[in-house]
């Protein structure tokens, strides 16, 4: 099986964030800053990692009548340990931003689509590299967006002040209608990259 191919696939083919656009609550929620984003997707992308592992170890015991209350129940009890751990090391700012997302992840569509589709049926190794491909592709969503918002709404990124006047602040973009306008933008932008790299590709490109 070609892991390096399962892996480009979560994190480029099909991101889940700018491709399939799952996941697009949290996304659009916490997005408000680059930490919050990078902490939810490291989050989501633990827990992915853990479930999909025991599920794909456990594939051939998990009767097909329960095998959704089965996978509810293993994505829990790693969502669980998750946030113990955060409310024990994290900054406290960090857990009350992401909040009631936290605990959310047990019926995030991302995770339950890649258990479905490829834990419950593939091996352990594969189903761990699947995990992390799709987990670090909803991050990498995550954290632009992130970076996005927090530069143009406040001038900072990751908490670092870049742009001090706040008259060129734009406060709308770490609004609910920002977190849509910015992954509005930045679809357009890939798509727009990729039919221009398909013209080049086939000889038809034009400036």
């Amino acid at each position: 099986m070609n892991y390096s191919k399962i892996l480009k696939n979560g994190i480029i083919d099909e991101n889940p964030t700018f491709v399939q656009l799952l996941g697009l609550c949290p996304l659009l929620a916490v997005t408000t800053s680059a930490i919050n984003g990078l902490a939810m997707g490291f989050s989501t992308t633990a827990v992915m990692i853990g479930a999909s592992t025991v599920i794909s170890l456990l594939r051939k015991l998990i009767a097909n009548e329960i095998r959704i209350a089965s996978f509810v129940v293993i994505v829990a009890g790693f969502v669980t340990i998750l946030q113990l751990l955060m409310e024990a090391y994290l900054p406290p700012s960090i857990n009350e931003s992401l909040g009631i997302f936290i605990p959310l992840i047990v019926v995030n569509c991302i995770v339950f689509a890649r258990i479905e589709a490829f834990a419950s049926k593939n091996k352990i190794l594969a189903s761990a590299v699947d995990a992390l491909g799709t987990g670090l592709g909803f991050t990498l969503g995550l954290l632009t967006i992130g970076i996005l918002r927090e530069f143009f709404g406040s001038g900072s990124v990751f908490g670092i002040e870049l742009i001090r006047n706040t008259s060129s602040h734009v406060l709308i973009m770490i609004m609910a209608p920002g977190a849509f306008f910015t992954l509005g933008v930045v679809i357009m932008a890939m798509n727009y990259f990729h039919m221009k790299k398909g013209r080049f590709r086939k000889g038809r490109f034009r400036k």
